[in-house]
Formats: C-alpha cells, sequence, structure tokens
C-alpha cells in the first residue's frame, strides 16, 4: 500500500504545528492557549456566556475556524480523530469563561463525551458554572428512536451558530442559550457520501477502502465506513439518495422553511458542490420548501477524503434570526448591513 503524500513535518506534532500556523494567519481575531487550544483574541468577555466547542483535529476547519465574534469563545483539540484531554479542555474553559457560565458543544463521541464531562466537573469546582450539548446529526448513525447514539458532523455549524447569536447578540443567559443550542440540535440532520477515503497522518494509511467505480453513502467523520456501497452514480442521483434520506428523518411539507450546508470532505471540488447545491435545491423546491440560505464549502473535513455531506436546518423565525445574526470568524462572516445591500 502506498503512504500518502502529505504536506507535513513530524506526523506527531501536526496538531501542535498546525495550530501554530493558524494562530499567525488570523491574529487579528484569535490568540493561542497552552498547546491545544485557541480563544477569541478579547477573551474572556465579561458577562456573556462563553461556548467551547472543540474535538480532534484533522477536520478543519471544524472547531477553530468557528472562533470569533458570534459563534465560538474557544476551540479545544485533541490529536489526529482523537478527543481533546480534560486538562486541556479546562484550560481552556478558564480562559474564556467571563463569569456567565460555559457552554460545552461537540460532536456526539464516546471520548468527546467523557473528556468533557470531566473537564466540566473540574470546572465547576473551580466554580465556573458549565453545561454540555452533544450534537447528534448524522441519520445514517442510529435510527430516530436512538437519535442520542448518532454521530456528530457538519450540522452542527447551525448548532454553534445558533448558540453563539444567542451569547453574543441576544446576552441571553446560561438557561437560554442552552435552551437555543438544543432547538437547533433537534431541528437539523445530515447525510453524506464518500467517493475516496482520508487517511490519518501517522500511518499514512487510508481509513476504509474503496474500488475505482464503488461509493459510500453514510460514511462517518473520522473515516468511519458508510451503510451502503454502491457503484458510482450521476451527482443528480446522488443528490437525490441524500436529500431523501435525510427528508425521511426530518419530514418537510410545502411552505417550510430551511438553511442548508453543503459540505466537502476535504478534496472535493467546489464544482462538484455547487453541482450538488444545484440539484438539492431543485428537490427541496419541488415539494414546496423554502431555501433560506445556502451555505456551500468545506465546513468539517476528513483530511483528504473525497465525498460530500448535505446538512438540512428546519427554521422558524427564531432560528432564522439566530443564523442571519452577525457573526466575524476565520471562516464564518456574516454582516448583515452588506447583506441588505444586495438584495
Amino acid at each position: 500500500m502506498t503512504r500518502a503524500k502529505k504536506l507535513i513535518n513530524d506526523p506527531l506534532n501536526v496538531t501542535v504545528e498546525e495550530l501554530e500556523g493558524f494562530v499567525k494567519a488570523y491574529s487579528h481575531i484569535v490568540r493561542k492557549v497552552g498547546t491545544h487550544a485557541v480563544v477569541r483574541k478579547d477573551a474572556p468577555v465579561k458577562g456573556k456566556v462563553a461556548i467551547l466547542s472543540g474535538g480532534g483535529s484533522g477536520h478543519e476547519p471544524l472547531f477553530i475556524g468557528y472562533v470569533g465574534y458570534g459563534m465560538c469563545d474557544g476551540a479545544v483539540y485533541g490529536e489526529v480523530f482523537a478527543a481533546p484531554t480534560p486538562p486541556n479542555i479546562l484550560e481552556a474553559t478558564r480562559a474564556i469563561d467571563g463569569g456567565a457560565g460555559v457552554i460545552y458543544i461537540y460532536g456526539n463521541y464516546a471520548g468527546d463525551n467523557m473528556n468533557f464531562g470531566l473537564a466540566a466537573q473540574m470546572a465547576e469546582a473551580d466554580g465556573i458554572e458549565v453545561e454540555i450539548i452533544p450534537y447528534w446529526d448524522d441519520i445514517s448513525s442510529a435510527p430516530p428512536e436512538r437519535k442520542m447514539e448518532r454521530r456528530g458532523i457538519a450540522g452542527g455549524f447551525y448548532v454553534y451558530k445558533c448558540a453563539g447569536a444567542a451569547a453574543e447578540i441576544w446576552g441571553a443567559d446560561l438557561k437560554e442559550v442552552k435552551r437555543v443550542a438544543e432547538k437547533a440540535r433537534e431541528n437539523v440532520r445530515s447525510f453524506g457520501v464518500a467517493l475516496a477515503p482520508g487517511t490519518i497522518p501517522a500511518t499514512g494509511k487510508p481509513t476504509f477502502e474503496l474500488g475505482e467505480d464503488e461509493i459510500y453513502f453514510g460514511i462517518g467523520a473520522h473515516g468511519e465506513k458508510g451503510v451502503l456501497l454502491t457503484k458510482i452514480k450521476p451527482a443528480d442521483e446522488v443528490t437525490e439518495i441524500i436529500v431523501k434520506e435525510i427528508l425521511r428523518d426530518l419530514p418537510l411539507r410545502s411552505g417550510d422553511e430551511v438553511n442548508m450546508l453543503i459540505n466537502g470532505c476535504g478534496s472535493t471540488t467546489l464544482m462538484e458542490l455547487y453541482i450538488v447545491t444545484r440539484k438539492a435545491v431543485q428537490i427541496l423546491a419541488n415539494i414546496g420548501v423554502e431555501i433560506h440560505h445556502v451555505d456551500v464549502g468545506n465546513f468539517l473535513t476528513t483530511q483528504e477524503m473525497a465525498g460530500a455531506t448535505i446538512s438540512i436546518l428546519r427554521l422558524d423565525d427564531e432560528l432564522k434570526e439566530l443564523c442571519d445574526a452577525p457573526a466575524y470568524t476565520p471562516i464564518v462572516r456574516i454582516c448583515p448591513e452588506l447583506q441588505s445591500k444586495l438584495k
């Protein structure tokens, strides 16, 4: 098996080195805390509920790209595809605590649940009130009746966005920010497809194997195998399968309004993602669902995995307001004043 080519130095030091480079690139927005975390440059913000995200590295721009005004106050990394350690989580918690409490928001994985839970106990021993909200949007990983066992993938973007806006723009208290985050979590679903696997830098080996003419539906963020292996299909057919699976889990009626996230898995071109977007919007329009906003690009990657995930958030007036609220992070730039001039 040929080892994948990576532009790295020591495979065991990629997380530390990438965070150093990230902070140098976005020093006007973030600063480094310890070796495995970044926080917004002005943290802690006194009197504001703070939001901490985190998980394994290797999914960029997930977590660190969401730190800034209107979204997360900090993000803490583990090594590639591994949960962050409780001491590192605690260190980031202390750095962002402005006295109004901290909410941990992260994808629903066993290691993250354990380590964020331990860190929450340590933080509360320090007198910091903590709430924990894992998100579970991946419909392929468990049936609806066991939704709390599902994995968190790209749809977590909307949980961060809505919680961040409630804390920053509304000035909501800890209980209210938690309510908003849980509401977003319950109204978002995701499903995806892989055309090729990613590789872990330390081994250079693919996380699973696919034939030249095969694709996998229902892949996980850490390179977990999918749930349906098929021959490769045209983009419209692939998109139709993904959207219809989501609609089975998140029933939408004519007149409903949604936001949609078309996410690349690492090596998928924007050309391909826009072709997927075209068909996904057509499918929803055909059943009378109104698209409020579509985001297209890399939001959660699995190294150089090829493929895409689609996330759909069912909106009401409150969630729409929160999604549209101002934000400024390394990858999320929402300015309502400029947007209104384009209408």
